[in-house]
């Protein structure tokens, strides 16, 4: 379906290739995945099969035909989903359906057979006359795919069409996609998450435009055989002191938090012995593809967060910082949240999890004081949300689900507005903005416009202008959406460091291996509470004869099928 020979494409001479020399083949009838750190060149690569940019040398055949001289012939027949939401949000689905169409050149007596049945593929027949802007993450996705196979196409392009998507809806994309497989279609699909990766019937693992391998994702997985442990019985509250201390041991690639227990990927021919850890608290476990994603890369960075060493320690204290009690929002007859009543106490991770649409960000802006409740009541550090927001919101910090700095000022600048607005002034003013450029390697990009940093980079610069002022609370508000591995675990690094020196964390999340390192995870549906508990709890209400061994994933998904019965 698609030949790469050589592919090169240089945007600068400043800057090394966004691709070099790529040679690789994509078969059709198959789901072929691109994954790969920030700026590996995955959408990049994209771009190019889709005729939307020139290699600067190399070439690329499509159904046999080149890229360049050919690109309108190409487009005829591929189906493109880009990585931002690419609809027009004051427009309708059905609105949205038609301009598609349009531009397809389909008349108007074909359109009512192809939307009806792509409204039914999608699941989108009762959402016709809704705004774009007023869809969920996952609705907007299918109505994005629906608009990329108005015309059935034979090569479908995907980049990163489920960052932000809950896990539920996130399955029902890839069955959605899967079905399309049988008329021969071959699917590119760009992916931060390496669980989707694993599924794909190909991989390219790419990094800084090079390709590291290609082929089928179990043959790179079967590399880590007997390299992977779980360390359990661990007390829970040494878990992240450890994690931090045996990462840096120069025998270990990777180490993460699963609930109540650490996985440790380790280099070839070392034994689980060196771990300092009693040997039956050690189980062999099988590896996944991030693990052989890490591996390639040569490991987590081994450096300790420099947060670990920030002079600041919270006072202990029984009091719950957090405190949520029947809150309630409603926007006309439809109610966001209902009756939300919680409490998180010093130092605990607490996250709010739950599909797109749930009520969690509508939760988080209630307990921030950006959204006043219909009825109940939110507490800060003691602090009343309704009686004393101002002093609530001064404990805080507070990183919001897309970024929210200034693109058109510079990074300094925006740190500058960010520690004025926490009422910062004078010497700890400057002194906070300069300890935050070297606390996230931010002083190389001080000068550079917000809006052009690379994903990682924008979201070091959110993190540390919610944490100006050192606050009791930092409200993470889906943090590492459409991050990769490397830079999810440098930023749970900071995170363990902070929580290590007193400081409260909410968090939303759609990635679930992510939602492991939470305390208590609060589960919501339809603005409701509808299991609270560990992830290691919930992994065990969900345990049957079909689910002997659950994943936070399945727990995810069996709890919110019961509460829709």
């Amino acid at each position: 379906m698609i030949t790469l020979s050589q592919l090169t494409k240089v945007f600068s001479e400043e800057t090394r290739a966004a691709i070099d020399s790529l040679t690789a083949v994509i078969h059709p009838g198959r789901i072929t995945g691109l994954v790969g750190p920030d700026g590996a060149g995955k959408t990049t690569l994209v771009r190019l099969i889709a005729g939307l940019i020139k290699p600067s040398s190399g070439t690329i055949t499509v159904f046999g035909r080149d890229s360049v001289r050919d690109s309108a012939k190409i487009r005829e027949t591929l189906g493109y989903m880009p990585q931002r939401f690419g609809l027009y949000e004051e427009l309708s689905v059905m609105e949205n359906m038609n301009l598609y169409a349009a531009m397809r050149g389909f008349g108007k007596q074909e359109r009512a057979e192809r939307f009806a049945e792509l409204l039914r593929f999608t699941g989108l027949q009762q959402f016709t006359t809704r705004l774009a802007r007023q869809l969920s993450g996952g609705m907007k996705q299918k109505l994005g795919l629906a608009c990329a196979l108005i015309k059935m196409p034979k090569l479908l392009l995907l980049d990163e069409p489920s960052v932000g998507v809950d896990p539920i809806s996130r399955r029902e994309l890839w069955r959605m996609v899967r079905e399309l497989l049988a008329d021969d279609v071959a699917v590119v699909w760009n992916t931060s998450y390496l669980d989707e990766a694993e599924t794909c019937d190909d991989v390219l693992l790419m990094n800084e435009g090079k390709l590291l391998f290609h082929g089928k994702p179990h043959e790179l997985t079967r590399r880590m055989k007997d390299r992977v442990v779980q360390i359990r019985g661990l007390p829970v509250a040494e878990r992240r002191k450890k994690i931090a201390e045996w990462i840096t041991l120069p025998e270990v690639l990777d180490g993460v938090i699963q609930g109540s227990a650490l996985r440790i990927v380790l280099k070839p021919d070392v034994s689980a012995k060196i771990l300092p850890v009693r040997k039956e608290l050690i189980f062999p476990v099988a590896a996944r593809f991030e693990d052989s994603f890490i591996d390639m890369l040569g490991g987590v960075p081994k450096e300790e967060s420099v947060l670990a060493q920030r002079n600041i320690q919270l006072a202990k204290s029984d009091q719950p910082v957090v405190t949520a009690h029947g809150l309630t929002k409603r926007f006309g007859s439809f109610t966001a949240v209902r009756d939300n009543t919680f409490s998180i106490h010093r130092g605990e991770i607490y996250g709010l999890l739950g599909p797109n649409g749930a009520g969690k960000s509508t939760t988080f802006k209630m307990l921030c004081g950006l959204l006043r409740p219909t009825s109940g009541e939110g507490f800060i550090a003691g602090y009343n949300l309704r009686k004393s927001a101002s002093k609530a919101r001064s404990r805080l910090g507070y990183m919001a689900q897309k970024f929210s700095m200034y693109g058109d000022l510079t990074v300094r600048q925006n740190l500058m507005f960010f520690a004025g607005i926490y009422g910062l002034w004078g010497f700890a003013k400057r002194r906070a903005i300069n300890e935050m450029l070297d606390i996230f390697d931010l002083g190389q990009y001080a000068a550079t416009s917000a809006g052009l940093l690379p994903l990682g980079f924008k979201q070091r610069l959110s993190l540390a202008a919610a944490l100006m002022h050192a606050p009791d609370v930092l409200f993470l508000d889906e943090p590492t959406s459409g991050v990769d591995p490397l830079t999810r675990r440098e930023f749970w690094g900071h995170i363990n460091a902070l929580v290590g020196k007193g400081v409260t964390i909410l968090v939303t999340t759609h990635f679930m291996d992510e939602a492991e390192y939470c305390d208590r995870i609060n589960l919501i549906f339809r603005g409701e509470t509808i299991a609270e508990g560990t992830p290691d709890e919930l992994k065990t209400s969900v345990q049957s004869a079909t689910l002997p061994d659950p994943t936070l994933d399945d727990a995810f998904a069996e709890l919110i099928a019961k509460s829709k019965i």
